[in-house]
This record gives structure tokens, C-alpha cells and sequence, in this order.
């Protein structure tokens, strides 16, 4: 017998001979429903089947009911916390008071409605997304405000809002305003993208980047916008956005812990705000870790902050800012004699991921630069350091490049090499640049020996004292007088 096939409609079984005249006209010849829905044979849902009542017949679906106890995950906020305590005008907006104070500029455009293009150039959890929150809201009703990041979309999304512009301004005589986040992200001509429209006024720009723009965006950009540098959040202020956010959950901060009421120590508050190296997100993201793992009616202690505070990682750019900011620090606490600076600075730098050998190679420098005469034995352990560097590797090598950074501080410092350096390097740089005096060339022939080449010139050592070396235009010139070392 012919094997039999399934009709996936009717379920009734036909030879595969007939399958095919079946499946043209199941379903056609009675007006009875259908054994099986389309989301039967394809596992998906259509309209029909989500309007269409259950039968009687059908057994109940299964239904997942939490218990007393536990709130159902449906009504809570999914949004994290970071998201949800974001200001919305600039009274609940804290710190940077430098930049949105009282008397700063920006507050009075942002009081007068009259927003430039800008900037927004700050580390992470700063404000500066929260910032453009901010803004938007002030503009609300008066000027389309669009939200973008340069992670997630191109040139093309972005033309596609300058388009919809282009119809704000002509049929409701609206400007709109575009934040870009991120917007180091994108390259040197996809910022370029930008630059027409604000030119002629089409969009108003906010950018957010956390890298230099001086680097990271094109001068031509930088040229249109103005640039806002937001800091780090102190102490004081994270503890206010914390304080906050505890009154939105009902957790009270208390100097002595009661076990039985939602609270947290005031010493908890103060390790948190100190952990998180001014950055906000990162302190409200450990405050909804610490009040979603806590049990019911409980307390928040020091203890609990600690172990989900733990510093994962050193806030350190190994191509950014932070790169050259701790070099920087390094040096200068070592010129000025300060160990225990240069110690700390030295000791961020290897936490933070420095490569060792840029480490290594700076200390060399500084051995030369700003020990040089004073300790003529710091350059040779310098080197030492940089050589045992590149044979061990890290992490045994941190404690030889301590170990130099702590001498060459601690060394007697000169410059007199350095100054002298630089007083030729301008003098040379004036233009001035006489020849070789004939004395002190070397004749090779007789024919440079009839010019007067070496004449006068003797090997002898107590000769050589009695003859000048620099030409005569720089007679009398001194590289090491004071006056010239400056």
C-alpha cells in the first residue's frame, strides 16, 4: 500500500498521490473550522488566534503565580536606578556648580531658552547625559529635541533627523536640537556629516564625549560648538544624589544601624561616595545591587557596601587622558622630590594597566632631565631598571620600577644639562649658523692642508686649553650661564 501523508489542515490522512488536489481545496468544500490554527503548524501567533476565546474543553493554561511574600517582576520599574533618579530640570541636577551655577553663563542661555551648540566634555557619570536631560526639558513644546548615540547609528539616521529638521523649521517654525552621545565614536568624516546644518542653523548640536576633543573631534566642528568640561562629582555631591535615591526607596541613612527598619550607616554612605571615583552611575547601579539583594525591612551595613563595591578596575586610559595626566603627575612629584607622591602615582599607573616599558622609558628621561648632574648615578640604575623590565616582565617588574622611582625622587635634582641644551637648541634655531672654525677641521690632504685646515690645532693636553672651540660669531657665548639655561 502507498504510503499515506498527513494533511497539515484537516489532519484526515491521503496517498501522496492525492495529497496535492486535497491541500488546493481543504477547507473550501465545508464551512467547519479547522482542526489546527496557523500558530499549530508554524509555532507562531497570528491576530485571529490572539481574539479567538478558548474552549470549554481546552484544559487552563498554567499560570505562574509568585509567592506572598515576593513582589511580581511586572510592577516593578525595569528601567536601572542610574535612569530612573535622572534630574529633569536644574533644581534636583547636583554638582557642577562651576558650569550650571548660579552666575554661570550657560544657566542664564538655558534660563533665556536660547541653547548653542555645545560640547559636553566629562569622565563617566559625570551628568553630561543627564545634563541634555535637562535641557530637553527646558525646551520642551518649543524645539524638537532628538536623542542619538554614535554606538548605535550612522550618517544615515542622522540625515534622516536633519530631513525631518528641515520640515520642523519650514511648517511649524521649530527648531530642533540633536544630542549626539558618544560622539567621539564616530570618524573625522562622519563628523563632517554635522557641520553644514549647524552652519545654517538647521539643528542645534550637544555632543557627549569623554575623550578630548582637542584629539577626538575635528576643529572644524570644535570651531562651531562651544565646549563644556564637566568633572568628576566630589564626595559631597554623590552623597546628595545617594541621599536622594534612598528617599525614593524609603531607606533612611542612620549614624547607628537598627536591624529592624530599612536603613544604611552613614559610614556605608561615605565609603560608597569614596569607591566610586566621582562617578554616579557606578555609585546608584551599587545602590539598587545593595537594596535588590537585601532582604525585606533590613538594614544596609558597611560590611554588605564593601563586598558590592569592589573596585573591579582603576579608572586609567591607556591611550586617553588619564594616560598622559598620570605621567604627568608622575614626573612632576619626582622633580619635586616628593616619594611619596611619585610612589602613588606610579603605583595608579601599574593598577590602571600601563604598559611597563612606557613607565620604564619616562624614568630614564627623568633621569637625565631632572636628576642629570646631581646624582650621576641615577641614569645607570634608570637603565637597569628599563633592561630588568624587559627580562622579567610583569607583574615581578612593578617593584624595580618602584624601586627607580623612589631613588630618582628622593635624588639630588640638576638641570644644568637640560637647561644648557636648550639654550643651544635656540640658539640654533635663530638662524644663525657659522661654520666650522679652519683650526678645528681635520685635513685629510695636502690640499686642505694649504686651505688651512688643523693649522694651529695640537693633540698635545696642554695645548688644547689654549684655543677657542666655538666659532668666532659665538665668542664668549656661555650654554651654561643661568641667564642663557633660561
Amino acid at each position: 500500500m502507498e504510503d499515506s501523508v498527513e494533511c497539515p489542515l484537516c489532519a484526515q490522512s491521503f496517498s501522496k498521490t492525492n495529497i496535492q488536489t486535497h491541500a488546493s481545496t481543504c477547507g473550501m468544500e465545508s464551512k467547519k473550522p479547522l482542526k489546527r490554527t496557523l500558530s499549530d503548524i508554524f509555532g507562531h501567533t497570528t491576530k485571529k488566534d490572539q481574539t479567538k476565546k478558548p474552549r470549554l474543553d481546552e484544559p487552563a493554561k498554567e499560570v505562574f503565580c509568585p509567592s506572598p511574600g515576593l513582589k511580581p517582576k511586572s510592577s516593578m520599574n525595569p528601567a536601572p536606578l542610574a535612569e530612573r533618579m535622572r534630574p529633569q530640570d536644574l533644581s534636583t541636577y547636583i554638582g557642577q556648580e562651576s558650569v550650571v551655577g548660579a552666575s554661570s553663563q550657560l544657566r542664564k542661555l538655558l534660563e533665556a531658552e536660547t541653547i548653542p551648540s555645545l560640547v559636553l566634555w566629562g569622565p563617566p557619570g559625570c551628568g553630561k547625559t543627564s545634563l541634555a536631560n535637562v535641557i530637553a526639558n527646558k525646551v520642551k513644546g518649543k524645539c524638537k529635541f532628538v536623542k542619538m548615540s554614535a554606538c548605535t547609528c550612522g550618517v544615515n539616521e542622522v540625515r534622516e533627523v536633519v530631513k525631518q529638521a528641515k520640515n520642523e523649521q519650514a511648517m511649524f517654525k521649530r527648531n530642533t536640537i540633536l544630542f549626539m552621545d558618544e560622539v567621539h565614536r564616530f570618524n573625522k568624516a562622519q563628523q563632517d556629516t554635522f557641520l553644514p546644518h549647524i552652519e545654517s542653523g538647521v539643528i542645534t548640536f550637544i555632543g557627549a564625549t569623554t575623550e578630548n576633543p582637542s584629539f577626538s573631534l575635528n576643529s572644524a566642528l570644535l570651531s562651531r560648538c562651544r565646549i563644556i568640561v564637566l568633572e568628576k562629582l566630589s564626595p559631597e555631591s554623590l552623597r546628595q544624589i545617594l541621599e536622594r535615591a534612598l528617599g525614593e526607596n524609603n531607606i533612611k541613612v542612620v549614624e547607628k544601624l537598627d536591624k529592624d527598619r530599612n536603613s544604611i550607616s552613614d559610614e556605608s554612605i561615605t565609603y560608597l561616595t569614596n569607591i566610586v571615583d566621582g562617578d554616579a552611575r557606578s555609585a546608584l547601579n551599587t545602590l539598587q545591587l545593595l537594596i535588590n539583594s537585601r532582604e525585606a525591612n533590613s538594614h544596609i551595613d558597611l560590611e554588605q557596601v564593601k563586598e558590592a563595591a569592589k573596585r573591579s578596575h582603576v579608572l586609567y586610559d591607556r591611550k586617553g587622558d588619564e594616560h598622559f595626566f598620570m605621567a604627568s603627575a608622575l614626573q612632576k612629584s619626582i622633580r619635586g622630590s616628593d616619594d611619596n607622591a611619585a610612589l602613588y602615582w606610579f603605583g595608579r599607573m601599574i593598577k590602571g594597566g600601563e604598559d611597563p616599558t612606557f613607565i620604564a622609558r619616562r624614568l630614564v628621561r627623568i633621569a637625565s632631565e631632572d636628576v642629570g648632574l646631581g646624582d650621576p648615578s641615577a641614569l645607570p640604575l634608570a637603565v637597569a631598571a628599563f633592561q630588568g623590565t624587559q627580562l622579567i616582565g610583569k607583574p615581578e617588574c612593578d617593584v624595580l620600577l618602584a624601586h627607580a622611582t623612589v631613588h630618582l625622587a628622593r635624588a639630588k635634582k640638576s638641570h644644568e644639562i637640560y637647561n644648557a641644551l636648550n639654550a643651544v637648541y635656540s640658539n640654533i634655531d635663530q638662524g644663525v649658523l657659522p661654520p666650522v672654525p679652519l683650526h678645528l677641521r681635520n685635513s685629510t690632504s695636502r690640499a686642505t692642508t694649504e686651505l688651512g685646515w688643523g693649522k694651529g690645532y695640537s693633540a698635545n693636553l696642554e695645548k688644547v686649553q689654549s684655543i677657542s672651540y666655538l666659532p668666532e660669531e659665538l665668542k664668549g657665548v656661555n650654554f651654561f650661564n643661568e641667564k642663557n639655561g633660561d
